[in-house]
């Protein structure tokens, strides 16, 4: 284990392949204001730079309980916070979110913007914006909706419910039911995985149903991964009868 980034709250570690990035706002349940989120971006990018897989999760009892009210009305802060969301969406390795307890607002945003979810026992969904006169950005919208479908969108937005870990598995919000440990086993299988394929599959899911089939760039990095040397090891790997070892190229 190394640790890769510590600033404010945020602290990541590499474990193998895997780059584990927490938050660590006990008193605050891990509310975010702009600095947690400037710091929460450089995290995952040190990570996106070493590592093959990042998991982010909640020190505590607690994933992320939202945005720091104090700041929460700050257009600085809400660009931040967008800007953050977005990148983990782009960046070219799998994120998971290991919701480890409450994901409330921009808990619930930052846990959407991840591309797998692995919730325990003791998570819950909530996005009250309506509670507070506030609103969820649209990108955070349509992401929810494209991962769990319109009707627990309805149910966080319009009907501002709490949502258990059991009906988000169901509804398809989250991936995987368990704990940290299940979400860093998990991480470690998709690290083993070829990097231009999982880069290329994140790409092309996160672009549908919009997907263009005759993009240029997607067609290009879907013939780079035939093309790579991690393609040649695959078919080597087969016919050894062995585990392939892939370097990303």
């Amino acid at each position: 284990m190394r640790v890769l980034y510590c600033a404010r709250v945020i602290v990541s570690e590499r474990l193998g392949l895997v780059g584990l990035v927490r938050i660590e706002r006990h008193a605050q349940r891990n509310a975010l204001d702009l600095g947690h989120c400037t710091d929460l971006l450089a995290a995952v990018e040190d990570a996106a730079a070493t590592s093959r897989c990042i998991v982010i999760t909640g020190e505590g009892t607690t994933f992320c309980a939202g945005a720091d009210l104090d700041t929460v009305h700050d257009k600085a802060f809400r660009d931040t916070l967008t800007g953050l969301l977005r990148r983990l969406a782009e960046l070219p390795v799998p994120v998971v979110a290991a919701v480890n307890g409450p994901a409330i607002g921009a808990g619930t945003q930052l846990a959407i913007a991840c591309d797998l979810r692995v919730a325990a026992p003791t998570a819950r969904f909530a996005v009250p914006t309506a509670r507070l006169g506030l609103a969820l950005d649209p990108w955070s919208v349509s992401r929810l909706t494209a991962i769990a479908g319109g009707g627990l969108a309805r149910a966080l937005l319009l009907g501002v419910e709490t949502v258990d870990p059991g009906r988000a598995h169901a509804l398809g919000l989250v991936d995987r039911l368990g704990d940290l440990d299940a979400a860093l086993g998990w991480a470690a299988e998709l690290a083993g995985l070829a990097p231009l394929t999982m880069a290329y599959n994140k790409r092309a899911v996160a672009a549908a149903p919009a997907l263009d089939p005759e993009d240029p760039a997607v067609n290009a990095a879907m013939f780079r991964c035939y093309e790579s040397d991690d393609a040649e090891e695959g078919r080597r790997a087969r016919l050894e009868r062995r585990a392939p070892i892939f370097r990303g190229r």
